[in-house]
């Protein structure tokens, strides 16, 4: 009982301190042996998945740039061909327009030309047949005129006088 009460925690004994030695020794050594090891080993591989997480989320950065840049490229281009195509419509919409607008100009010439040669022909049948019908009617009067004429003066004259009041009627 003695020796327990001789016992001070602030000036510890050297077996103590020996067997705590041993003690934490052979702690450190099943601890360093099943314990650090795989925390070690696990800490390397978590630092190696983020190390790869990373460098995958940089190249996956990357291709989206790249992929960005190619889109506004494509973009690009295919408002340029858009507006090219437009042109393309709009000048081969005002070609047609004025052409026809040009063959419309054409056939309304040809209609009016042939439109005044058609009301000269009809102009110069209707001087032929008013010539005719007054050399008709000249050839009438003639022949009346020659059948009185035989008869008398005074009749030739009434007669004369009679067909004329006859064709200002007409």
């Amino acid at each position: 009982m003695f020796y327990l009460l001789d016992f001070s925690p602030i000036k510890p004994d050297i077996g103590l301190i020996l067997w705590t030695t041993i003690i934490f020794g052979l702690f450190w050594l099943i601890v360093g042996r099943f314990a650090f090891k795989p925390i070690a080993s696990a800490l390397r591989q978590r630092e190696l998945d983020i190390q790869s997480s990373l460098d995958q989320a940089k190249f996956a950065r990357q291709e989206m740039a790249n992929l960005k840049a190619e889109n506004e490229k494509l973009l690009a281009t295919a408002r340029e061909e858009r507006a090219k195509i437009l042109k393309e419509a709009k000048d081969a919409g005002e070609h047609i327009v004025q052409e026809s607008k040009m063959k419309a100009k054409e056939e309304a010439q040809k209609i009016v030309t042939s439109a005044k040669a058609e009301i000269e022909s009809q102009k110069k049948q209707a001087l032929i047949e008013v010539k005719n019908e007054v050399g008709n009617m000249a050839l009438d009067i003639a022949e009346q005129v020659l059948r009185r004429a035989l008869k008398d003066d005074k009749q030739q004259q009434d007669l004369v006088n009679t067909l004329v009041k006859e064709i200002k009627l007409n």
